[in-house]
């Protein structure tokens, strides 16, 4: 799966891996569990034997597959864009071989046209690995946080080599007060969307725009979610909220975000 993406905060996903385990609560109903059983269903090789049937859904199996043939994709694309790695895998899974992590960060390297949105749950890995990557400035690092339990993964975050640094708090499945913005430079938060969405609080997305607002941290807000993300939209408060970690982040998405400034209707929290 690589090419033009619906998502808000991104122009284009490339995907040299393929598939991960269930690490923690925000992966419970992971919209890439399904949309890889579903390619998978379609013959893609890639996605083969990487989820499981369980309960009636489709689930990871922890099975990982490595795509040679994507690994160089980036550099056929002459126009520069914002691209998001690895929406149906984790980079930092601790299946990837750390020559194939350094492959890809080469290719990223290697095509400064490009700016690259890397996100991981395994900040741990992301830590340890930091220090023998190549951290050009077109690649932006984030962690997911979907709740209090898991704020340690800022940390190591932290302590990453990125140049910009940025959370993906969704599903956002409980308040995150008091939350650390020290060296965050972006954050992105949403419900959770699709079959079996929990719900989220109104409050909570309200204390984290303060809070980033008072920190002077860009705020992306996605999306209230729920079965029906159309129907619920992302107005907070009688407007959308954008915030990019850089210039050149904004104004190559200007077009998209005025697309996506209407509510649908049926209102939103």
């Amino acid at each position: 799966m690589a090419g033009p993406s619906e998502i808000e905060w991104t122009e284009s996903t490339w995907n040299p891996v393929a598939g991960c385990t269930v690490l923690s609560p925000g992966c419970t109903n992971c919209y890439a569990m399904r949309m890889a059983a579903r390619l998978a269903a379609m013959g893609q090789e890639k996605y083969l034997n990487t989820t499981r049937i369980s309960g009636g859904r489709a689930k990871w199996n922890g099975h990982i597959y490595l795509d040679e043939t994507s690994v160089d994709l980036p550099r056929k694309w002459k126009n520069g864009r914002l691209i998001f790695v690895n929406s149906m895998s984790d980079l930092f899974h601790e299946s990837v071989p750390f020559e194939f992590v350094k492959r890809v960060f080469q290719t990223m390297n290697e095509t400064p046209q490009h700016t690259y949105q890397v996100l991981t749950k395994r900040g741990e890995l992301l830590e340890k690995l930091s220090p023998r990557l190549n951290w050009t400035s077109n690649i932006w690092m984030g962690v997911s946080v979907e709740n209090s339990e898991y704020v340690w993964r800022i940390d190591h975050l932290r302590r990453s080599d990125a140049s910009v640094k940025f959370l993906s708090l969704e599903p956002l499945l409980g308040p995150l007060d008091d939350l650390d913005l020290d060296g965050i430079d972006w954050v992105i938060a949403g419900g959770e969307s699709g079959p079996g969405a929990r719900a989220m609080e109104p409050d909570w997305v309200r204390v984290l725009r303060d809070q980033c607002h008072e920190a002077q941290v860009a705020f992306h807000f996605k999306q209230w979610g729920g079965v029906n993300k159309k129907k619920t939209g992302r107005i907070l408060d009688g407007r959308t909220w954008d915030d990019w970690p850089t210039e050149y982040a904004a104004a190559s998405h200007k077009d998209k975000l005025v697309a996506a400034v209407s509510p649908p209707s049926g209102g939103s929290p």
